[in-house]
């Protein structure tokens, strides 16, 4: 049975929601459907909301918000923040190494080929660091509870991680419909992240920056599923938010055209996947990038955000040796542990997955947003022999995972509240000092039974808090 993160089994609020769970028992059913018509209507009138490709109804889609938040006390917040830095800190040193001499790899932690022959890899970067030897200036974490105390580690986004502007918005509509909880609750505030995150960006600007750095997001345009963010974070922290046309190479310099002429750029925090990013480098055909850009950020000229060549981080197969990786790096245990993987390109991991396909949840190494993997438990048994042909296929490009029962929250339905699963985004800030953003986004499985969270495959979300002590 699922842990119920706000409910005890005699049906008791835990400590962290008995203020909030108090307050819930006074409120009219009528007033809170009509509160939560209101948060949708601020929701649609903002234009809060993603893209869904291929999707037959509409390329828009509105980002489902439940009006119940999600509450963490200080002590489990303090555990997961502990956690959370030791393995962003394993991961910026990780990037360190197989860009530069490879101990890892030398001491047997990692397969060779897995680092080499991945398609993340990027030899481009191999001898250069980055400024200030950051990689992972934005990182999301994604953990999943499974009890009072049990904290896994689901995923490390490190590329590009998405979703900052859901968390920031979800906060604000909440203190917007409900000011009186925030005066009973003594919640952390999350708002200050897109100054928190201009501060982190622009103290890693290049050693040749001379006065204040200038900073810009670049955006592959409106027709990206996250450009509502791109546009948000651009205009809350102040800066420009540019596409690849609006950039170009002069004088050794990534310069942004200005009704001024055109303007040395400091720090690219770039949300174009490293193979749009240069065409002179990377894919010929992209007009998403700025040509060039390499040859800049190489000279020392430019910080980009988060640095190209991240991305091997976020492979599954990588995820699946964090435990080594964090102790190697770190010389300590880690403090939150890997969810249990079977690397399927290993004979004997492959045949205990093809044996015990229908309860096992089977993911693409390189996938994301709920795409390409296989929920054994819940699907047909024709699906589950069509993927068990993949898995022979090309074993390789798949890991499995045990189907975890992940923890619920209550959500707001029109006869109550019912409990539906959950997970935590975390968002984390890197310079010369690890931030991390108390709360982050928690996304909910908004189907009963559904372990899925992802936006993309109906998943909503909802507001984090975590209380002060």
């Amino acid at each position: 049975m699922a842990f119920d993160e706000m409910l005890t089994a005699e049906n008791l609020p835990r400590e962290p929601y008995k203020t909030y769970h108090e307050w819930y028992a006074g409120q009219d059913a009528a007033h809170l459907i009509r509160k939560a018509q209101d948060a949708e209507n601020i929701f649609r009138k903002t234009g809060i909301t993603f893209a869904v490709y291929g999707h037959e109804e509409s390329a828009e889609k509105l980002i489902p918000f439940d009006i119940i938040p999600r509450i963490i006390s200080g002590r489990e917040w303090r555990k997961l923040a502990q956690g959370i830095e030791q393995r962003v800190l394993a991961l910026n040193a990780f990037l360190d190494d197989i860009y530069h001499k490879q101990e890892i790899i030398k001491a047997g932690r990692i397969p060779r080929e897995l680092i080499e022959k991945n398609s993340a890899f990027l030899p481009e970067m191999i001898g250069f660091k980055p400024p200030g030897g950051v990689y992972t200036h934005i990182v999301g974490t994604d953990i999943v509870r499974t009890g009072e105390d049990q904290f896994f580690v689901l995923e490390d986004n490190a590329r590009t991680p998405s979703g900052v502007s859901y968390m920031l918005e979800n906060r604000e509509t909440m203190m917007q419909m409900f000011p009186e909880l925030f005066t009973k609750n003594k919640v952390q505030r999350v708002e200050d992240y897109p100054r928190l995150l201009r501060q982190s960006l622009a103290s890693l600007a290049p050693p040749g920056c001379k006065g204040r750095p200038r900073v810009a997001v670049l955006t592959p345009g409106i027709y990206n599923s996250a450009y509502y963010e791109h546009s948000f974070l651009a205009d809350q922290m102040g800066v420009e938010l540019v596409e690849g046309g609006d950039l170009r190479v002069i004088d050794g310099r990534v310069k942004m055209r200005t009704t001024r002429g055109y303007e040395a750029i400091d720090v690219l925090y770039r949300r174009v996947d490293d193979d749009f990013l240069d065409p002179l480098t990377f894919r010929p055909d992209s007009a998403l990038g700025i040509p060039g850009i390499m040859d800049v950020y190489r000279a020392g000229n430019i910080t980009i955000a988060n640095a190209p060549g991240t991305g091997i981080s976020d492979d599954k197969a990588i995820y699946s040796y964090m435990p080594e990786i964090v102790e190697f790096y770190t010389g300590r245990k880690p403090l939150l542990e890997n969810v249990p993987t079977w690397r399927c390109s290993e004979p004997e991991s492959l045949k205990y997955v093809l044996e015990h396909i229908s309860e096992l949840v089977i993911k693409e190494v390189h996938g994301s947003g709920g795409y390409g993997m296989l929920v054994g438990p819940t699907a047909t048994k024709q699906e589950r022999s069509d993927f068990a042909e993949k898995l022979k296929a090309k074993p390789g490009n798949y890991i499995a995972q045990p189907t975890l029962a992940l923890s619920t929250v209550p959500i707001f339905v029109d006869k109550g509240i019912a409990p539906r699963h959950v997970d935590l985004r975390p968002y984390v800030l890197v310079s010369d000092k690890v931030k991390i953003i108390p709360g982050g986004l928690t996304r909910v499985a908004l189907k009963q039974g559904s372990l899925v969270v992802n936006s993309s495959q109906g998943g909503g979300t909802k507001d984090t808090w975590v209380l002060e002590d």
